[in-house]
């Protein structure tokens, strides 16, 4: 065995493997994998090997896509069979709410490229003549799905590595892994020690191991899953006889239910809702190839409905009957990149779908690791998304939730219970009491919107109960003053002589004065939007900078990666040692000059100022904005204080007739002004002049700020996309991101969010399109469930378009 290498990748499955063979297809060949023992002895050899390209978040449908077609270049180069059969899917609604969401689906495969086309019962049974139409109201096909062989395609990545260089060691089991005062690794194993660069945990059921080797608890958790191959099917038989093909691969998720051909037969696979996780404490060592118990009483319920559904199985006889481990993590996405706060240790694990994802994995992951940057938008994938709430009981809750609920319908306003609540404010309580109804974003408790006594979201597509509850809500901000709580901002304190300095580099915004804030955008090396925040000056050498909750892992990796090393800068998150409030509103001013002595006036306290003030008896950080879009100020406590605050704000606020607002109203605020937000039209997709932030990018200061070059060469070019907003004519729906954006009647951009801006009245939908026609006023449509609406460019703000009132 080498005693040194560049990388050593832990697991021998399809992920390990895809890893290995990108590394030495871009070019780094001093690379190894270590497999415990044979490859594919994890989950990998009892996969149903099934694979398509749809997924609901476009970013990992592209990779999707790119592991698919990437199967006939490994084949051909490894010269190893695969066992690819390329059939063709279905996917099956049994419900008007399901085929609204195949709808969404197929929407937004039309701007990826991805093919695909709504069919009636009727023409799903005439491809698939197993299925009953009258179970159905519709389906969607998808002519890029089928199966391969797991077994073929993991030595097809294998062999293809060692063509290019790798190396791979069978049976060598990694025991310990020690960090050398270099950054290298001491990877110990049973067969002696390698030194390597880099770490790559690929160990799929062994990933907590391994993590825990190095100190981390990865959020995985294995669950059993199970399917069963039938005997010859007398139908199976005829269909391919008579028209020379395979039948189809299909997924109905009414049915919670995944079917295709095996042999003669069909292979029928369930995710039960009375899902059983295995070995949830500790993976052990010495499980290999070898099946769990058959338990097929678990999954009756599903089958009963299989059989319904596809009612050929009923004369079929069951002539196996598998079940094994797989890894989920909480959402069912991978974990991948870099783990903050360990130096070239890398997480490749939780690929559930390691035939549809696992290319796009290894691909992104090469990237990342030879070219710093993994060349996609994969957040959606990306480990940081986790914090440190995520706990061993946090994981086994949501993954045991993710499965049951793998093919069931996430309405775009429904908000899953496991695990909940975990993190709350001192005011929790006091917001639930009020109505509050409540979304959970990176492990806090947050209010959505205030529903009446008894009311409960009601799950939908189209607009739901809330409706006219958040435009309520929208409308009392605009017309007095609204409270909200914005604890589940993201805070960073960055502090120390070398802190300005660091912010310079980091930030495109110019560092502002004391008692000021800025907006201020952040770009990764090749110019592309990485963070979004407010950058607040509180003194020489102390700053508060503020971004997207969701975001702070992802973010801190970043922050730590590029602090200066002589201890100059000390940058620390501040969680919920910061909570805070927000009041927004043309009377937000008259109510907080009510709870202080100080000067509250725009000449004294104007637009973007921050200071300390005292508020009652306590002292509280105020900053003057609000992400409203109107008069409101933004203010920061102690948790001890929030109570007091929040009290003193809603008894003072009743002179105005204060109401509480939540997330959906303020979404519904912000697009009033045409606001973007971190996640949907800021992202490492797009340039700051694309997305509308070259006002904030400060190319003129001295500062050679990360990414100034790249987002020169857009402002000279103009870049590819501009961010636009658009006015739908809606009906009973509104857009959530996504949908495609059609210009003449052509698919040109797509639509990052939206929804009902309340208090302007109108349907409001943002998006990307070509920079060439951002401007034309007409020929704009939108397609929502199905149906192509007309929309209108919208060339400025719906409201308060200059800014006069925000800073009056």
């Amino acid at each position: 065995m080498k005693s040194h290498a560049k990388v050593v990748v832990i697991g021998g499955g399809v992920v390990g493997c895809s890893v290995l063979y990108h590394l030495t297809k871009f070019g780094w060949t001093d690379v190894v994998l270590l497999e415990r023992s044979e490859l594919t002895s994890g989950s990998t050899w009892h996969a149903a090997g099934g694979m398509h390209t749809i997924n609901g978040d476009p970013n990992v449908a592209k990779l999707q896509k790119y592991t698919v077609e990437l199967y006939k270049e490994i084949e051909e180069y490894s010269g190893q069979d695969i066992g690819l059969h390329l059939t063709s899917g279905l996917m099956l609604a049994a419900t008007p709410q399901r085929f609204d969401w195949l709808k969404s689906i197929l929407a937004k495969g039309r701007y990826n490229g991805l093919e695909a086309t709504l069919l009636t019962p009727r023409e799903a049974h005439e491809m698939m003549p197993l299925l009953d139409p009258d179970q159905f109201v519709g389906a969607l096909y998808d002519p890029v799905e089928g199966h391969l062989d797991p077994y073929g395609t993991t030595h097809a990545y294998a062999r293809s590595a060692k063509k290019n260089g790798a190396d791979i060691y069978l049976h060598t089991k990694v025991e310990e892994l020690v960090q050398r005062e270099d950054g290298s690794w001491r990877v110990i194993t049973n067969q002696g020690e390698i030194i390597a660069e880099h770490v790559v945990n690929a160990a799929g059921l062994w990933a907590r191991e391994v993590g825990r080797m190095v100190g981390l608890e990865l959020p995985v958790l294995a669950m059993e899953h199970m399917y069963l191959i039938t005997e010859d099917m007398p139908e199976v038989i005829d269909f391919n006889k008579t028209t020379g093909k395979e039948l189809m691969h299909c997924v109905d998720f009414d049915g919670e239910i995944y079917l295709r051909q095996e042999r003669q037969g069909m292979l029928m696979g369930t995710y039960e809702k009375a899902c059983r996780p295995w070995s949830p404490l500790t993976t052990p060592w010495d499980f290999g190839h070898e099946l769990l118990a058959e338990d097929i009483e678990r999954i009756t319920p599903e089958l009963e409905v299989g059989f319904r559904h596809f009612p050929a199985f009923n004369n079929a006889g069951i002539k196996k009957i598998i079940n094994g481990p797989f890894t989920f993590s909480p959402d069912g996405n991978p974990l991948v990149g870099p783990v903050r706060g360990l130096r070239n240790y890398w997480s490749a694990c939780a690929v559930m779908a390691g035939f549809s994802q696992g290319g796009g994995v290894g691909l992104a992951l090469a990237n990342w690791m030879i070219y710093g940057d993994p060349g996609f938008d994969v957040f959606a994938m990306d480990v940081s998304r986790y914090g440190d709430y995520a706990t061993l009981a946090y994981t086994n809750a949501k993954v045991r939730e993710n499965y049951a609920r793998r093919f069931s319908i996430r309405y775009p306003n429904e908000e899953l219970p496991a695990a909940r609540p975990l993190l709350t404010t001192p005011i929790y309580d006091k917001l639930k009491e009020a109505g509050g109804v409540f979304g959970a974003y990176y492990g806090l408790e947050q209010a959505l919107w205030f529903a009446p006594q008894g009311e409960v979201d009601q799950f939908s597509w189209r607009r739901s109960n809330d409706f006219d509850v958040v435009g309520a809500e929208a409308k009392a901000v605009r017309e007095s003053v609204g409270l909200m709580e914005t604890s589940g901002f993201a805070k960073y304190s960055v502090k120390g002589p070398g802190a300005e300095a660091f912010l310079d580099r980091l930030l495109t915004c110019r560092i502002p004065a004391v008692g000021r804030m800025t907006l201020a955008p952040m770009l990764k090396h090749d110019g592309k939007l990485i963070g979004d925040f407010t950058l607040a000056k509180l003194g020489e050498g102390d700053f508060l900078l503020i971004g997207s909750g969701i975001a702070e892992a992802y973010h801190m990796r970043w922050f730590e990666s590029l602090l200066p090393k002589d201890g100059s800068v000390e940058l620390k998150p501040l969680g919920l040692s910061l909570l805070g409030l927000s009041i927004a509103g043309p009377n937000a001013r008259r109510l907080l000059q009510k709870l202080t002595h100080q000067d509250l006036s725009t000449d004294a306290f104007p637009f973007m100022s921050i200071r300390r003030i005292d508020i009652g008896m306590a002292s509280a950080i105020v900053g003057r904005v609000s992400y409203t879009g109107d008069l409101g100020y933004e203010i920061w406590m102690k948790p001890e204080h929030q109570r007091y605050i929040f009290d003193l704000l809603m008894e003072e606020g009743a002179e105005f007739g204060i109401r509480l607002f939540g997330l959906r109203a303020l979404n519904a605020l912000r697009l009033d002004k045409s606001y973007g937000s971190w996640a949907r039209e800021y992202r490492p997709l797009y340039g700051p002049f694309e997305a509308g932030l070259g006002r904030f990018v400060a190319l003129s200061k001295p500062a050679d700020f990360i990414g100034k070059a790249a987002a020169a060469k857009e402002k000279s070019e103009g870049g590819a996309l501009r961010l636009k907003t658009f006015i739908l004519k809606a009906r009973d729906a509104d857009v959530i991101g996504d949908e495609p954006i059609y210009h003449d009647g052509a698919v040109c951009g797509w639509v990052t969010s939206g929804g009902y801006a309340h208090a302007s009245g109108l349907s409001v939908a943002v998006g990307y399109v070509p920079k060439e026609i951002a401007d034309e006023t007409q020929g704009w449509s939108i397609e929502l469930l199905g149906e192509l609406l007309p929309a209108n460019l919208q060339a400025e703000p719906l409201f308060d378009a200059d800014g006069a009132r925000m800073r009056a």
